[in-house]
């Protein structure tokens, strides 16, 4: 990093340079402005760490509100010091460095450290026509460190962690969500505002942000000092997460598709009859009928005869239900019809094409059907008007599938389609902003007792303050596939929205042709579940096959087992997962972190790219490879075998900083290292960080089927540590107005001593009286995913401080 000394000789050589030619500039409520060689610059504090830069050419007048960013540019104490051609402003926190001869902007820390610099002459405006409207083609280019490793730009499924070295066409995709927003290993991001097609190019010569569409450049520049700072920063400008329901922590049954009430309500009772926990369980389309009534959001056919009946089934064996709801309408629809008299349909090619649902595509069938127009308020009236239908028959949440949304075969002209914002070339990438956001929006205001719940296909900044969660796509099933979720997660946390999963499985089995007689994808299928139960929605769902548990055995037998000890276990951690889900709605934490949020500093952490952080102490090191199988003897192909005869290993780096424990064995280890660990099919490499305090809750069917009175408390010694145990009603809105509470476990090493602090709010329903039953790992192991009962004490806790001394 370029200290202060350094960078006060670069600005005495900007000055010397230029000073025969020094300009002007303007200082406003919030920045400044400037005019240099034909462009308006605005400089404006949003904060003292946060600040906006817009670009346009001198005299061009317009008015760019933003979809995305919420935030209004603050009142901020900042000072103003001009040298020859450099302005340069100071806040607490930031430098700001503005070049008046080039227009070229430097930003470096108080402490003088260099954080980023525009390249000279790095800023494009280029005229435009936009469907007949004169507009700019936009471009800004910046200057990184040969080195600097990023972060973000959404959800790609190439594998990488940092995304340097890449070009990027970010045009919204079944698979691939594009966030023009980046963060850099040195604590600071750079959040591109723009809706156009956009071309992400990091190389050599410079790394830019270019978009087909644009009055201005619009660029906000954020320096958090780490990733969490940064992440606060850009969820104060975009908005903040809200709380989930408990019973979304748990495990999902879903596939494509139950194709009638009596199977959907059946698969609940088969877990049930099994003794297998279960929350969700997802109806997929067509339970309206012909492919001409797309997405009538009724229940069309005939299958569903009872839909209130099916919901309330669900309901009586305690678990909850959602269903697939679409951006797009066909001919037959009321909502067709009524979006059609307001000029809300667009025209494009959609899923699906053909009026028929045989396979092949029958072209010549055409569906009719239509993407609506989601900038437009009166079109997102018309589409709740209609699903709070569904509402009111109890669903519980929405999947709103293609939400980016499907558009095939796409043709320059397609991007001409007028929405109420403009044309669809301008405002392409937030369609599933907008989207998600009119159904959120919509049902937060006439129920505040149901917390919104959407899961979705894809997504734009600032959809995180929704409450939707995005799942990545219809993924291959193949083992590559699930080794690219793990970064395609991770760098779409690192965009500050935090509620990401995936297919557990993958969507198209299409490698596997003998489907779930296949021993590898049985393997793969057991070993993408074991990740799944470290993500923020642990979700069964595919294509070709169904997944249930039962598809894949009996208890008793390898693969049923396996995937029972994961379900089991997700539940055994909703107290962690649960107060982890309030460190993100409270202190804007992540609950899939990157390597680099914890430890930025261990340069052997920065690109791994299939490890991660689940919460802040557990560091899990998903198996993405086959161990145990085997070609077998077959006529004409190949035939995959099981060979479970030898015990395969894992490497996983564990990294500096920190000393940690094996879940599973409580075997202790330095950080810095690699250590190898046997994976077996029912073992996926889990370490504990030291220092670590973890609550795990009882065994149960159904996330709130017992109370958490009496908790295991797990200690892992080491270093001191803290945990804030969350609890609420589950559900509503409550926690908005103070109604939880929380209670603080402070670990100190060196005295061996754990306080329980005094309980801080309540809520109604609220325990008075529990135990703790606390185990510290090493003294007595208690490890794995069973609960001991074997205590080293029992602490009984009625809301008063307590400490231990061990």
């Amino acid at each position: 990093m370029m200290k202060w000394s350094t960078f006060l000789l670069l600005l005495t050589a900007l000055f010397i340079s230029n000073s025969s030619n020094a300009q002007s500039y303007q200082k406003t409520d919030h920045g400044i402005k400037a005019k240099i060689k034909s462009t308006a610059i605005e400089i404006q504090y949003y904060n003292p760490s946060s600040v906006r830069i817009l670009k346009s050419p001198d005299g061009r007048p317009f008015t760019k509100e933003s979809l995305s960013v919420i935030k209004k540019p603050q009142k901020t104490v900042f000072s103003v010091k001009q040298q020859g051609d450099v302005v340069n402003l100071r806040t607490a926190t930031l430098n700001v460095a503005l070049n008046l001869k080039t227009g070229d902007i430097i930003y470096s820390t108080v402490k003088g450290e260099l954080l980023l610099k525009e390249k000279q002459d790095g800023v494009q405006l280029a005229p435009f026509n936009d469907a007949g409207t004169n507009t700019l083609t936009v471009q800004q280019l910046f200057i990184l460190d040969r080195d600097e490793p990023i972060y973000g730009l959404g959800q790609q499924q190439e594998g990488k962690m940092s995304q340097r070295n890449v070009t990027l066409n970010m045009v919204q995709g079944n698979l691939d969500d594009y966030i023009p927003f980046f963060q850099s290993v040195k604590g600071y991001g750079v959040f591109w505002d723009n809706y156009s097609p956009t071309v992400f190019t990091d190389n050599p010569e410079g790394t830019s942000f270019k978009s087909e569409v644009g009055d201005c450049v619009d660029y906000y520049f954020m320096y958090g000092g780490n990733a969490d700072g940064v992440i606060a920063h850009m969820r104060e400008l975009t908005g903040q997460a809200p709380m989930f329901p408990l019973w979304t922590y748990g495990f999902w049954q879903s596939k494509e598709r139950y194709k009638s009430q009596d199977e959907l309500v059946d698969v609940v009772k088969q877990y049930r009859k099994l003794g297998v926990p279960l929350d969700g369980i997802i109806q997929d389309w067509q339970y309206w009928g012909s492919n001409y009534l797309w997405n009538a959001m009724d229940f069309l056919n005939p299958e569903f005869p009872n839909p209130q009946k099916m919901v309330s089934d669900v309901h009586d064996m305690n678990a909850h239900m959602i269903i697939s709801i679409w951006n797009s309408f066909g001919p037959h629809t009321k909502q067709y019809k009524d979006l059609d008299k307001i000029g809300a349909l667009m025209d494009f090619k959609t899923w699906p094409e053909s009026g028929s649902e045989k396979w092949p595509v029958r072209r010549d069938y055409p569906s009719g059907v239509r993407v609506y127009d989601p900038y437009n308020p009166a079109a997102r009236d018309i589409y709740w008007n209609y699903l709070k239908l569904m509402f009111a028959l109890g669903i519980d949440g929405w999947w709103m599938d293609s939400s980016e949304p499907d558009h095939l075969d796409p043709k320059p002209s397609d991007f001409d389609n007028k929405t109420y914002l403009g044309s669809f070339r301008k405002v392409r990438n937030a369609f599933p902003l907008m989207t998600v956001g009119g159904v959120s929006t919509h049902q937060r205001a006439v129920d505040s007792g149901k917390r919104v719940f959407i899961l979705t296909r894809s997504a734009f900044a600032g959809q995180q303050r929704y409450g939707a969660n995005t799942w990545s796509g219809d993924v291959t099933s193949s083992w590559n596939a699930l080794r690219s979720q793990i970064s395609a997660g991770l760098n779409f946390s690192l965009t500050g929205i935090p509620h990401w999963n995936a297919d557990i499985g993958g969507f198209f089995l299409s490698k596997f042709k003998r489907k779930l007689e296949d021993p590898e994808y049985r393997e793969l299928y057991v070993r993408w579940l074991e990740f799944g139960a470290f993500t923020p929605m642990m979700r069964s769902h595919g294509a070709d096959a169904p997944r249930e548990i039962y598809q894949f055995g009996q208890k008793g037998t390898k693969y049923y087992d396996a995937i029972e000890k994961y379900i089991n276990l997700r539940y055994h951690l909703l107290p962690y997962i649960y107060s982890a889900s309030w460190d993100v709605t409270a202190n804007q934490s992540s609950m899939m972190r990157a390597l680099v949020m914890d430890f930025p500093k261990d340069k052997n952490a920065l690109d791994i790219n299939d490890e991660f952080m689940f919460g802040k102490s557990l560091l899990v090191s998903p198996v993405t490879n086959a161990m145990y199988v085997k070609p077998g003897a077959g006529e004409k192909e190949t035939i995959q075998v099981e060979d479970f005869s030898t015990i395969r290993s894992k490497e996983t780096y564990l990294p500096a900083g920190a000393d940690w424990y094996d879940f599973w064995t409580a075997e202790r280890f330095s950080g810095g290292n690699k250590v190898s660990r046997q994976t077996p099919l029912d073992i996926l490499p889990l370490y504990v960080k030291a220092g670590s305090v973890i609550p795990l809750g009882p065994s149960v069917q159904y996330a709130e089927e017992k109370k958490w009175d009496n908790l295991e408390i797990r200690i892992y010694p080491g270093a001191n540590g803290k945990f804030v145990l969350y609890e609420d009603e589950n559900d509503n809105y409550n926690y908005e107005r103070g109604v939880y509470s929380t209670i603080t476990f402070t670990w100190d090493d060196t005295k061996k001593t754990l306080a329980i602090s005094d309980r801080n709010g309540s809520f109604p329903g609220m325990l008075n009286e529990r135990k703790f039953n606390v185990v510290i790992v090493g003294m007595n192991k208690g490890v794995g995913e069973n609960l001991t009962g074997q205590a080293d004490k029992v602490i009984s806790y009625t809301g008063k401080k307590v400490a231990v001394k061990f």
